[in-house]
């Protein structure tokens, strides 16, 4: 399950991309398998999210059951009907 993610979470997990250009991909890869995920900065902004593979499909998971949730509740309305 994902755990809640605090400000300090978030700023420790910026990763300027001048990371990657200096070859530390390897030691990127391996803090986002410590820490769930990083945020990867160009020219200062979000450019893209680092996440486990375990934390995709998690959240994969969870878009697949609020779509179920929607269709049985319209189902469940249309029954009332």
């Amino acid at each position: 399950m994902l755990n809640p993610i605090s400000i300090s979470d978030v700023v420790n997990s910026l990763v300027p991309i001048s990371r990657f250009n200096k070859g530390e991909a390897n030691k990127i890869f391996e803090e986002v398998r410590e820490t769930g995920f990083k945020i990867v900065l160009k020219n200062n902004s979000p450019a893209c999210v680092l996440i486990t593979p375990e934390v995709y499909e998690e959240m994969l998971e969870t878009i697949e059951n609020y779509r179920l949730l929607v269709e049985a509740e319209k189902r469940m309305e249309n029954a009332k009907a």
